[in-house]
């Protein structure tokens, strides 16, 4: 005999004869008819080729097998229970829980800094890690759990994945005080001439832009290209170079470097930043905190 062969609403009326030791206190207490708790005894008889229990005038008595099955169902039974009326809670002031996120160098940027300082009063003791969307098989890693959240541009995330917008962003032009575009009319020659660094950033709405521009025949003289955003404010605040970015690191650069940026002489569609998670963790508790965390600190 093997488990799949055993119905396991059979062993709930075995575990209840146990204890009422009457057909119909068990069938009473199932809330089912007499009848049928004699037709689920008769079915666990045929099922273990004993009969289980005997009438007497004290009521049904167990036979030896049924004395050696009692403890081994009435913990497998219990051990199901639980399983079905447990619900992890999340206590974020007592948790040390390890979130992961996957997000760009730029978004880092964006983001963790207000999280961190959030999370210091609301999570002291929960700590987070950074993952590049683009170094790992995203929709794998946030399916088996591996990654908590993503947040960006991230249309390769599909059905499975719930998202909740954030903000748009506009993209503009950033360079260095007094440079040639740094006057109050700049047309699309001014912005061609210009020498300019690219940020190859595959996989995220950055590239997109690139896409963009050389798909309208936009002509850039490409003098630098580099692949994340983490020396992009001091490479352009110390050379002659400018840099389509979105407004929100411009803004950041021009109170910590300086920059100055325009509306981009390219009519650029803005970019939508969005917030991902698996439907495996849409009712995870864990996974609703962080996330209205991001609603609360970033939603426009």
């Amino acid at each position: 005999m093997e488990l799949k062969d055993v119905d396991l609403n059979l062993l709930v009326v075995f575990e209840l004869l146990l204890r009422e030791r009457t057909v119909s206190g068990t069938a009473k207490a199932l809330n089912l008819t007499q009848p049928a708790v004699s037709n689920a005894l008769a079915r666990l008889r045929k099922v273990f080729d004993d009969e289980l229990f005997v009438r007497s005038s004290k009521g049904m008595l167990p036979t030896p097998l049924a004395q050696e099955l009692a403890e081994p169902v009435g913990f497998a039974l219990e051990s199901l229970q639980a399983a079905i009326s447990h619900r992890v809670e999340f206590d974020p002031l007592r948790s040390n829980r390890l979130f992961r996120i996957a997000m760009t160098d730029i978004g880092e940027v964006h983001f963790i800094p207000r999280l961190m300082g959030a999370l210091s009063d609301r999570a002291p003791k929960v700590t987070v890690a950074t993952i590049r969307n683009t170094a790992v098989d995203l929709p794998t890693e946030m399916s088996q759990g591996h990654i908590d959240l993503a947040v960006g541009y991230l249309p390769e995330l599909g059905q499975e994945f719930f998202q909740r917008r954030l903000f748009s962003q506009r993209y503009v032009c950033m360079f260095r005080p007094g440079h040639a575009m740094d006057k109050r009319a700049v047309r699309m020659r001014d912005f061609e001439n210009a020498e300019h660094v690219v940020v190859t950033a595959a996989g995220t709405g950055h590239a997109r832009v690139d896409e963009i521009l050389g798909k309208h025949g936009v002509e850039r003289k490409i003098k630098l290209r580099v692949p994340h955003f983490a020396a992009l404010a001091d490479i352009v605040a110390s050379t002659d170079v400018v840099a389509t970015v979105t407004e929100t690191y411009a803004r950041r650069s021009a109170t910590y470097f300086g920059l100055k940026y325009i509306k981009h002489p390219f009519d650029l569609p803005e970019i939508q930043i969005n917030l991902f998670w698996h439907g495996r963790y849409h009712r995870d508790p864990a996974n609703q905190w962080l996330r209205n965390q991001f609603v609360e600190l970033f939603t426009d």
